[in-house]
């Protein structure tokens, strides 16, 4: 090539770079500024394995400020080089449109005097007071039309009202009681107060959106319950409410109430720059009665920002992408979940007297036993999250993509604590854990004609948790499976995920005794708890779900698919019903059970039950599933007629729930669990599953 048509060809790209120059710091900086959060994000775990090592040097619970910073900043060293380079661009670009706007800012100096000068005879001709009344009018008016406020106030009130009547004859539990009748009333209100301002400016290729607010919630519980035995049983005559029993058969009577509010004020900041750059900065307070007096404040800053790539010019042409964005955000959110009203505060309960004997006719109610241990150091359970995030819309936006990271860190988890007797539990801040995981949404139109439409919505989701910290105790226990075994199957420790089943690993029964066979894992020659492992985990590896969607003409079909994979389940219903531990009926599968030396049977023998039905890996199943949960068909009726009457449309349908499901679980419904607490999921126990059911009804749209 020759040397002049380089030369020609540098001097257009030093031309081009130098007219844009400004648009090309921007984009380096913002692009930067992404960069640097994800470093940032993922030195912290690095940081946080270098201060424990810290402290475990010092042999100290909490580092000073200088130790934290002397630690931590090493690993934070290429996220600030990035981040200070993003910085210089942005200066940099900001400094060059200070340069170019300076001929405006003159004539901008020229025409705000010709404005001085016209608002002095103004002045002079209608007056001062005139005119600052018409200039306030003007400025409230160009405020006002940016300006909203949103005001709501909901209430949600129920009253309950219970009763129930044993009569004294037809039931062996009734004759024992000689009846029984109860009847509980209760009020539950929930006040909820919010009020939001909001101002949207759009000027030029920018767009600024500033809001802040306030949210109220108040609740009041209030329960009064009462019951009494000692029916009469003449002629089966017995009066079936409270009047009815005798007055010596006063079984119990109680009063509750109970009050919790929380208080919020919230704020947030969003900017974007040609539809192309974005960022938001939020920020709340937030105030819980049920924490305590002087930890009742959490303040929880978040923060995201997004590059629109597909606004820029290099893929401009790329007609087959409609849209690409990159995205990023990190954010700390308060959690009060599970607290009681007055879960900070001492509580005692009470002692109450059978008035109706003659050593207690002048009795009275007293103060009774601790049922907690006071915590004046209950705070939020807090919790940091980062996101980063790839989406696509392809081909005509027919194919869109998301794909999403999360690492979520928790601190100060509310838990509460069981202390050795005498003493009650005590609700504390106690652990750490982390949660991490992988989201994917894909949506596509597979047809899409005059008549016929159909689309697809598919998500899949990954998720990794796992106790990072305990304070108090190192092991907990949860999840009583049957009153047979009176023993937990739910253990948790730092290192392992939640929900994990411990217990015994079962190797089958032997033929010669008919009893199951545990594993020796200690090599002692004896079962003992010393031998309970790991036998299961309630976390699936994957969830997803699938909906279609099909509309042809006024018929609509829309079709929902979940399911999970990987997840176990603690069947202890069976331990129930093939037990033989009690005598609740039995499932037909006992006829299998063991019954002479030699037999080939997975069924242990009946006459002991306290050897076999421990909790083993005998009782746990796949709890992997697929269900069709919806399918709902219906039809939009549209007519001239029916606009005369303001009606836009009627719509005729049906839905079916929990259609059908296909699974390898010997229970109802692998989808249910006994808790629904994180920490003891993947339990049937008696669990009542799913309801299948059919849902027919009609919608108007005015």
């Amino acid at each position: 090539m020759p040397k002049q048509s380089l030369a020609s060809i540098a001097k257009s790209v030093r031309t081009a770079m130098k007219k844009h120059s400004p648009e090309i710091l921007t984009g380096i900086g913002i692009a930067g500024m992404i960069t640097t959060t994800v470093m940032a994000v993922k030195a912290t775990p690095k940081a946080l394995i270098l201060l424990e090592e810290k402290k475990d040097e010092l042999d100290t619970d909490r580092l000073e400020p200088k130790d934290i910073i002397k630690t931590a900043w090493p690993c934070y060293i290429p996220a600030a080089v990035v981040g200070s380079i993003s910085v210089f661009c942005l200066i940099g670009a900001s400094s060059t449109n200070l340069r170019r706007n300076a001929a405006l800012a003159t004539a901008y100096t020229l025409s705000e005097s010709t404005l001085k000068e016209y608002q002095e005879k103004v002045v002079e001709t209608i007056g001062e007071k005139k005119e600052q009344s018409i200039r306030d009018s003007v400025s409230k008016d160009y405020l006002a039309k940016d300006l909203t406020f949103k005001s709501t106030v909901s209430m949600d009130r129920r009253w309950v009202h219970s009763s129930s009547f044993l009569d004294p004859i037809r039931t062996s539990y009734g004759r024992t009681q000689h009846g029984t009748a109860s009847d509980t009333r209760s009020d539950d209100m929930r006040m909820i107060y919010d009020n939001i301002l909001t101002w949207n400016k759009s000027f030029d290729r920018h767009g600024l959106e500033v809001m802040a607010g306030t949210s109220a919630t108040t609740s009041v519980w209030e329960q009064l319950s009462g019951s009494r035995s000692y029916f009469s049983s003449t002629n089966n005559n017995a009066i079936p409410n409270l009047n009815g029993g005798n007055n010596g058969g006063v079984r119990g009577q109680s009063y509750g109430k109970s009050e919790w509010s929380i208080m919020s004020y919230l704020a947030r900041v969003s900017y974007n720059y040609d539809s192309k750059y974005l960022v938001t900065a939020n920020f709340r307070a937030d105030g819980s009665s049920k924490l305590a007096p002087g930890h009742r404040w959490g303040y929880f800053p978040s923060f995201s920002a997004a590059w629109r790539i597909s606004g820029e010019k290099f893929l401009r042409d790329v007609s087959w992408i409609n849209d690409l964005k990159l995205r990023a955000g990190w954010g700390q959110t308060g959690n009060q979940a599970g607290l009681a009203e007055y879960g900070w505060m001492q509580q005692y309960s009470t002692n109450y007297y059978d008035w109706t004997l003659t050593e207690n006719a002048q009795a009275v109610p007293t103060v009774g036993g601790r049922k907690n241990i006071k915590n004046q150091d209950l705070t939020w359970e807090t919790s940091s999250q980062t996101n980063v995030g790839l989406d696509f819309a392809l081909l005509n936006n027919r194919l869109s993509l998301s794909l999403d990271y999360y690492y979520k860190y928790t601190k100060d988890m509310l838990m509460s604590v069981p202390l050795p007797s005498p003493y009650p539990n005590i609700t504390r801040n106690d652990g750490e854990m982390s949660n991490q995981g992988f989201e994917i949404t894909l949506s596509s139109v597979n047809i899409a004609r005059k008549d016929f439409n159909w689309s697809t919505d598919l998500n899949v989701s990954l998720n990794r948790n796992k106790v990072e910290k305990l304070n108090l105790k190192q092991v907990y226990y949860y999840a009583t499976t049957s009153d047979a075994t009176n023993d937990n199957v739910v253990r948790m420790t730092p290192g392992h995920p939640l929900s994990m089943f411990w217990g015994y690993v079962s190797k089958g029964v032997d033929p010669e005794t008919g009893d199951l066979v545990y594993e020796d894992r200690n090599g002692d020659g004896e079962i003992t708890p010393l031998d309970k492992t790991w036998i299961g985990n309630a976390n699936p590896k994957f969830t997803f779900g699938m909906t279609n969607n099909f509309s042809w003409k006024g018929l609509n079909l829309n079709i929902l698919i979940t399911g999970s994979y990987g997840n176990d389940i603690f069947n202890a219903s069976r331990i129930e019903t093939e037990g033989m531990a009690s005598a609740n009926n039995q499932t037909t599968t006992v006829l299998r059970r063991w019954r002479i030396p030699g037999q080939q049977t997975d069924v242990f023998r009946s006459d002991n039950p306290a050897w076999n039905v421990k909790n083993s890996s005998y009782w746990v199943e796949d709890g992997s599933y697929l269900k069709v949960k919806n399918i709902t068909l219906s039809y939009d009726i549209t007519s001239p007629k029916l606009k005369r009457i303001n009606i836009t449309r009627i719509q005729p349908y049906i839905s079916l729930q929990n259609f059908i499901t296909w699974t390898g679980y010997s229970g109802y419904d692998p989808e249910v669990s006994q808790s629904e607490s994180a920490t003891q999921m993947g339990i049937d126990w008696g669990t009542y599953p799913n309801v299948r059911t059919v849902v027919v009804g009609l919608n108007l749209t005015f």
